[in-house]
């Protein structure tokens, strides 16, 4: 499917490559979109791009995987996993996009009206990005937004499950990865068997991405 007329992608079509026009292709004509793609491919930028132009809300979920490593850390929830943010933060300033004005944290929404001296409504009338743990899916259903799975490889199929298992047919879903770097016990990893499991269907296309734009260190670290 082409992109919307006069809609360059936020500047990014004409320089897309092959792989990536295929991605991005993909997430206009399919419901499900998984992609295993190396570090550096541009994989959550364009997915991000996309979901701004479906002009819904955006659901990134992310699994805190260090966590349990990193043993006790001061802060609030908010700012304990805000870390895990910085890939859609990153992605929405390459779309020009602020991430404080835009992406829902509540302690920094109730700050900023008292701030402004306003109602949360009026705080919240440009918020579109809802970053999510799996841990709090329970009970839950996902309808009418579009939802980006980052770090595909670090979900159990458990996890995976619980997040497919809510997805209504209003959906768009878009799973990232890279099966080369899998921070949890591979043989928990939910990504890969998923792949397997979803090829067949119709309203699903796998892909990959090759490419490391970061430069020649990057590429040959990763070629290891």
């Amino acid at each position: 499917m082409p992109l919307p007329e006069n809609n360059l992608l936020f500047g990014f079509a004409p320089r897309l490559t092959a792989e990536q026009r295929e991605y991005v292709d993909a997430i206009f004509d399919y419901q499900l979109v998984m992609v295993n793609a190396k570090a550096g491919t541009g994989k959550t930028t364009l997915a991000v791009a996309c979901a701004k132009l479906f002009k819904q809300p955006l659901t990134y979920i992310f699994n805190p995987v260090q966590e349990s490593a990193m043993g006790f850390r001061p802060g609030t929830q908010s700012e304990k996993e805000s870390i895990y943010h910085q890939p859609l933060m990153d992605a929405l300033l390459e779309i020009n996009e602020n991430p404080a004005q835009c992406v829902y944290n509540e302690e920094a929404l109730v700050n900023e009206a008292i701030r402004r001296k306003v109602s949360m409504k009026r705080v919240m009338d440009s918020i579109w990005c809802y970053p999510k743990t799996p841990l709090f899916l329970r009970g839950t259903n996902l309808k009418e937004m579009t939802i980006i799975i980052d770090e595909c490889q670090n979900f159990t199929v458990q996890e995976l499950r619980k997040i497919f298992t809510r997805v209504h047919d209003s959906c768009k879903v878009i799973c990232i990865g890279h099966s080369g770097q899998i921070d949890i016990p591979v043989a928990k990893s939910g990504f890969v068997p998923y792949m397997e499991h979803f090829k067949s269907q119709p309203y699903c296309k796998i892909l990959t991405l090759t490419k490391n734009f970061r430069g020649d260190l990057a590429n040959w670290a990763d070629s290891i």
